[in-house]
């Protein structure tokens, strides 16, 4: 499939064409859902922690007598049902991470792709660059390109310009094509692709 390629200032600068087998597959949205869920438990920190009665300071010492209290019959305060005792069954230090295969991974992008292309809102530009970190001048292009939640795929080395004056606009973010990702892309309304990109993304799936 053929699209067009513009410039900062939405000027038409020629045309590519996109793989179809990156760009052109029925998006599934259960390969999507796998993969979000796998990027978004991989960076959970799971430092959350409590302390289980063995962790607890005090006292190990039976403090009531087995038979006559006319109570319950206690071994020590760490139990969980006293004030300060320890937490039964609390969350511990552990990763949250849980394993998807390398090719599973490998067409969630292609569909995030693809689901980008179908519905008419991927780009391709053709450098991102500008002459100064301004950011009212990475505002402007935006503006022109009819842009607010965007995501701006470049190649390997960004024009730290352009991501100096963008880092500042909310919903827009900037990555090298090393960077791109499935959750990303879906949450972002708009997908930027530079030729760079589009020619590195193209090599990769090949």
């Amino acid at each position: 499939m053929k699209i067009d390629v513009q410039t900062l200032d939405a000027k038409k600068a020629g045309t590519v064409d996109l793989t179809d087998e990156v760009f052109a597959l029925e998006p599934r949205a259960d390969i999507l859902h796998r993969m979000v869920a796998w990027q978004l438990a991989k960076r959970q920190a799971g430092t959350h922690k409590t302390k289980g009665r063995s962790e607890i300071a005090l006292t190990g010492k039976k403090f009531v007598k087995q038979k006559g209290s006319g109570g319950a019959r206690h071994g020590d305060r760490k139990a969980p049902q006293f004030r300060g005792g320890g937490k039964a069954f609390g969350p511990v230090v552990r990763s949250h991470a849980f394993d998807l295969p390398k090719k599973v991974r490998a067409l969630a992008l292609r569909h995030a792709l693809s689901s980008k292309a179908k519905s008419d809102n991927l780009i391709v530009l053709d450098v991102a660059k500008l002459a100064e970190p301004k950011t009212k001048a990475a505002k402007d292009a935006f503006a022109k390109l009819g842009l607010t939640s965007v995501l701006v795929i470049d190649g390997a080395e960004l024009d730290q310009n352009f991501a100096l004056a963008a880092r500042n606009l909310p919903k827009v973010d900037v990555l090298p094509v090393q960077g791109i990702n499935v959750y990303d892309i879906l949450r972002h309304e708009k997908l930027v692709l530079t030729k760079a990109a589009l020619e590195s993304l193209e090599a990769r799936f090949k």
